[in-house]
Parts: structure tokens; sequence; C-alpha cells
């Protein structure tokens, strides 16, 4: 299997957030991982006054394949919140931002239950419907598994299962093409890299820090990630600067 490779001259930052909300209270496990719907909004009001574009994982390819050039920025979201849909996409369709929500397509309508061992709050996860809303808003859906599950983890059969099904659930529930892959967890290995390639994704994103740099491999691609504390400051250092691509491991 050839994976292709970015090309972009430039370094592209491709963010990730999970819920667009209110944080839980003080001291609730991975608090981190949610931004204030204010917060959110002045970043991407930030992103347009500097003069990036917000892209889906769709809309990036042909910047990281070097066939485009300009200001850009991925937006991605993790496990498909409904928050993402009530909180974020106002926002993004006020700036003509397009972005990539990737859900799990067996827990469409029900909640976060991969982190009940952890003990994080359960929140609704968008619906079938809510996904096709999203994706009239102009937004995209990509592919986060079938139960957001730790692939390497899993048998080699389970673990083509929850990346090709998942693809079709998705597209059957989202009414859209489902193109695009993020690994739960982060977790990745050659042997799931190999089944996200032939199951047909175009590009897969992981949570190793940093911005895109030319000769990636679309199927490992580094992001940054935006969280609770994320100052005004702190997003400039993360998309503009190498603060980020110091920090991959």
């Amino acid at each position: 299997m050839t994976v292709p490779k970015p090309a972009n001259k430039a370094p592209i930052p491709i963010l990730t957030y999970h819920q667009i909300a209110d944080a839980p209270p003080k001291g609730a496990p991975y608090r981190s991982l949610y931004v204030a719907p204010q917060d959110f909004a002045r970043q991407m009001a930030f992103l347009a006054l500097l003069g990036y574009r917000g892209l889906s994982m769709g809309d990036l390819q042909p910047y990281l394949r070097g066939e485009r050039h300009g200001k850009v920025v991925g937006i991605t979201f993790d496990d498909g919140y409904v928050n993402n849909l009530t909180h974020a996409l106002p926002v993004l369709q006020r700036h003509g931002f397009t972005s990539t929500c990737y859900a799990v397509s067996q827990l469409l309508g029900k909640t976060n239950a991969w982190d009940i061992p952890a003990g994080i709050a359960q929140v609704p996860l968008m619906t079938a419907a809510q996904l096709q809303q999203w994706v009239a808003g102009g937004q995209q859906v990509g592919a986060h598994t079938r139960n957001h599950v730790h692939l390497p983890d899993v048998s080699a059969e389970q673990c083509l299962q929850e990346i090709v099904l998942s693809r079709r659930e998705l597209e059957v529930g989202a009414a859209s093409p489902v193109a695009h892959f993020c690994y739960p967890y982060g977790d990745f290995n050659t042997d799931t890299v190999a089944a996200v390639g032939n199951a047909g994704f175009e590009s897969a994103t992981t949570t190793r820090r940093g911005r895109c740099q030319a000769g990636e491999s679309m199927l490992e691609l580094p992001r940054v990630p935006v969280v609770r504390s994320t100052t005004r400051l702190m997003f400039w250092l993360k998309i503009a600067t190498r603060y980020e691509d110091r920090r991959r491991v």
C-alpha cells in the first residue's frame, strides 16, 4: 500500500476539539477537554482576524497535497457531541468555516460510554438526524470507529470491523460520504494504519502533537490540541509558531 504524503510548503495546523460546553466543576476528570462556547467563538473570530480559513479535512486536502496555498487551519471535533452542533456550528457558519466531526457509529444518539471507567460525565452524542443537520450546515462527518475502542488491543478481525463498518454505518446515518478517520485515544500501529488505508480513507488523524509538515504520512497526521485553558496568546503560538512542533513525540 502506497500512502500519499503531504507536499504543503508551510506547516498546517489541524486543531483538535472535543466538547464545546462549559466545563464541569473543578476536580472532574478530563475537565481540560471542554472549551467554553464563548472561548470557541473568540478563537474562531481570532482565526478570521488573522486571515486564516478554517477547513474540514476534505477541504484541507488540496492544501496538504501542495495543490493550493494559503493561510488555512484544519478544524476537527472528536466523538460527535451534541454540543458541537448546538454551540460550534453557528460560529463556524458565521465565519464561513468548515470542519470535520469524527463520530462513533454504534453510539449515535447515546452517550460517551467509553468514558465511564474513567468517571467522566455522560454527555449526549449526535443522532443520525443531527449528523445530517451538521452536514446540511456545511460541515463534514468522519469516522471514529464503531465503539471507540483501543484499536491495537483488539483482534485483527475486530479492528477491521471497527474501521470498515464505522464508515459504512456513518455514510448511511449522515447520508454523506465519509472519507476521513481518527484513531480513538490516538492509538495506532502499522497494522491499524494499513487497515485504515485499505478501507479507502483519504486521511487519518492522531493525537501526536504538531503541525502537518510536508512528507507526513496522510494516515498519521498530527494535530494541535485546544483545551479549556488555552489562552489567546497560547492559541496563536500553537497555530503560527513551532510551539507544538517541538512537543511532538
